[in-house]
C-alpha cells in the first residue's frame, strides 16, 4: 500500500510541473498577444488556461485520493496540504494571464494606443516575472538561499509596479496617453503585483516540502 501511496505522491509532483509549466507559458503568451495584437495567441491564451483548470482539478482529485487511500503520516499530510495551497495560488496566476490577455480584444475594439514608454515597461514586467518562474522552476541546493533569490523577485516585480505607476501619472499629466490606455496599463501593473504575490506564496510552500523531505 505504501509504494502505491510513493507513487501516486510522484504522480502529484508531476502534475505540479506540469501546471506550472503551463502557467509560464501562459502568461509569456499573454504578453505578447497584449503588445502584438495577437488574436491567435490570445486564443492560446485562453486554451492554456482551460487545460490549467482542469489540471487543477486533476490534482485535487489526485490530493482527495491520496488522503483517503490510507492514513498518511505527518510529513505526507503536510506535504499535500501546501501542495493544495500552492495549486490555488497556481491557478491565480491563470487569472491574471487571461486578465492580460483580455485587454488584448478591449485595445483592438476601442483602437488603443500605447506610447513606447509604456510597451517596453510592459516587456520589462514579462520578463521579470519569466525571471521568477524560471528561479522557481529549478531544484535548490540551498533552500534558502533560493528562497531568498526569489523574495528578492518578488520585491523586485513590486519596486517596478511602484516605479511604472509613477511614470504612468507623469505620461497622464503630458498627455501622452487617452483615459482608456491609462486604465488598462494601470490593472495590468496590478495583475502583474498579484503574479508575483502568489508565486511568492506557491515558492514559500514549495520551500516546506523541501524542508520536510
Amino acid at each position: 500500500m505504501r509504494i502505491r501511496f510513493d507513487e501516486q505522491l510522484e504522480q502529484l509532483n508531476e502534475e505540479m510541473i506540469n501546471m506550472g509549466n503551463m502557467i509560464e507559458a501562459s502568461i509569456g503568451n499573454a504578453v505578447k498577444a497584449l503588445m502584438k495584437q495577437d488574436e491567435e495567441l490570445a486564443k492560446k491564451t485562453m486554451a492554456g488556461d482551460e487545460k490549467i483548470d482542469r489540471t487543477e482539478r486533476k490534482i485535487e482529485d489526485l490530493c482527495l485520493r491520496l488522503l483517503l487511500q490510507q492514513q498518511p503520516v505527518a510529513r505526507d499530510l503536510r506535504n499535500i496540504s501546501s501542495a493544495l495551497k500552492m495549486v490555488t495560488d497556481m491557478e491565480r496566476i491563470g487569472d491574471h494571464a487571461v486578465n492580460i490577455c483580455d485587454y488584448t480584444k478591449l485595445i483592438e475594439e476601442k483602437q488603443i494606443v500605447f506610447s513606447d514608454s509604456a510597451k517596453q515597461q510592459m516587456k520589462e514586467m514579462k520578463m521579470i516575472c519569466e525571471k521568477m518562474f524560471h528561479n522557481i522552476s529549478k531544484e535548490p541546493d540551498d533552500t534558502q538561499a533560493w528562497l531568498q533569490k526569489v523574495h528578492d523577485s518578488e520585491n523586485f516585480i513590486d519596486q517596478k509596479t511602484e516605479e511604472f505607476y509613477e511614470s504612468h501619472l507623469e505620461r497622464i499629466n503630458k498627455g501622452e496617453c487617452n483615459d482608456e490606455a491609462c486604465i488598462i496599463f494601470s490593472e495590468m501593473l496590478t495583475d502583474f503585483e498579484r503574479i508575483g504575490d502568489h508565486a511568492w506564496n506557491v515558492a514559500k510552500q514549495m520551500a516546506k516540502i523541501i524542508e520536510r523531505g
